[in-house]
């Protein structure tokens, strides 16, 4: 909270499992009051990230949020689903009933315009996807960055990549995308790939979880199982069922921004073919270097880029928040 009072935030996502963590934790937090979901093609396709977007805020006991369906493929790219990793349905093929409410009937850029210029407070815009739709948003509505209080993305790494050796899935999936959100001209917070990873939920805590009477507290510990933190571990090792909070460490970092630390650094996005495209570029050298000093300095967005986290503090946080009853 700011002031005593809740901070408006409005979440863009690919439902996906950890997106769902995320949209669990952000309808349950009493710190943050979620104002609007916007919906992207990534994870899976764009309606069926609609779908399981208002599946997850129903079996959360979500007040009336609006939820709206956004871009089907990236800027340029054709796209490319994560079904390997969350499953043909996007959300571990739990078998989910399908949801009794419906989306918004604007798209998902109308959304984000009116709810950011409605809010009373600046919000805070938490993309937990590809970013598509923010990249369209701040090149249609440049207006909307006056009530924009920061930006949280879960996207890039300063490290090793996912999708590729040196991209991470969200900014590789529409990196002309990423670099339009490094213009938006407010504070902005990577929680990229070097936290992402690292946040996981004990297995003792996922079976408690998974073990509720309670539907959004269960539907958690569901989702936590089918992330398993060492993919490729043992079926007797104790460590299976621990799973990683992945995006929703990104709301973690909202509504309790002590636990990550960031180190405000220059970031720009490969956009060159190959094999670096779509990579977070970190510039983390302590002095210029010789391409500086031969080329002369480049105008770079800085950004506070998360390098550490205190795990026991986001995973408490966590639980205790999933496990508070719904309103």
């Amino acid at each position: 909270m700011t002031n005593g009072q809740p901070i408006p935030v409005i979440i863009d996502c690919d439902t996906g499992v950890d997106d769902a963590l995320a949209l669990l934790f952000a309808v349950r937090h009493p710190g943050i009051d979620l104002r609007a979901v916007t919906c992207v093609a990534g994870n899976t396709d764009v309606d069926g990230v609609v779908r399981n977007t208002l599946t997850v805020l129903e079996r959360a006991g979500a007040p009336d949020v609006p939820v709206a369906r956004g871009a089907e493929r990236p800027l340029i790219e054709a796209p490319r689903s994560a079904r390997h990793v969350h499953g043909h349905d996007g959300m571990g093929d739990l078998g989910l009933p399908a949801p009794r409410r419906s989306p918004a009937d604007v798209d998902a850029v109308t959304l984000l315009r009116r709810e950011i210029l409605a809010s009373p407070r600046p919000v805070t815009l938490v993309p937990t996807a590809p970013l598509t739709n923010i990249a369209l948003l701040l090149r249609t509505h440049p207006e909307v960055t006056r009530n924009i209080e920061r930006i949280v993305f879960m996207g890039g790494a300063a490290g090793a990549g996912n999708a590729t050796p040196v991209a991470e899935f969200n900014v590789w999936h529409d990196p002309e995308a990423a670099a339009v959100l490094l213009t938006a001209g407010v504070p902005i917070t990577m929680y990229g790939l070097d936290v992402f990873t690292r946040v996981v939920v004990p297995g003792a805590e996922v079976r408690r979880l998974r073990a509720s009477a309670e539907p959004g507290t269960r539907l958690a510990g569901d989702l936590l199982a089918h992330r398993p933190a060492h993919p490729g571990s043992r079926p007797d090792d104790p460590a299976e069922d621990a799973g990683g909070l992945g995006d929703a460490g990104a709301l973690c970092a909202v509504a309790d921004p002590r636990g990550l630390t960031t180190h405000r650094l220059p970031v720009e996005v490969s956009l060159a073919p190959g094999p670096t495209r779509g990579q977070t570029v970190v510039d983390r050298r302590p002095r210029v270097g010789e391409s500086e000093l031969h080329e002369g300095v480049r105008e770079q967005p800085l950004v506070e880029v998360g390098l550490d986290v205190d795990v026991e503090r986001y995973v408490r946080l966590y639980l205790t928040t999933v496990e508070r009853p719904s309103v």
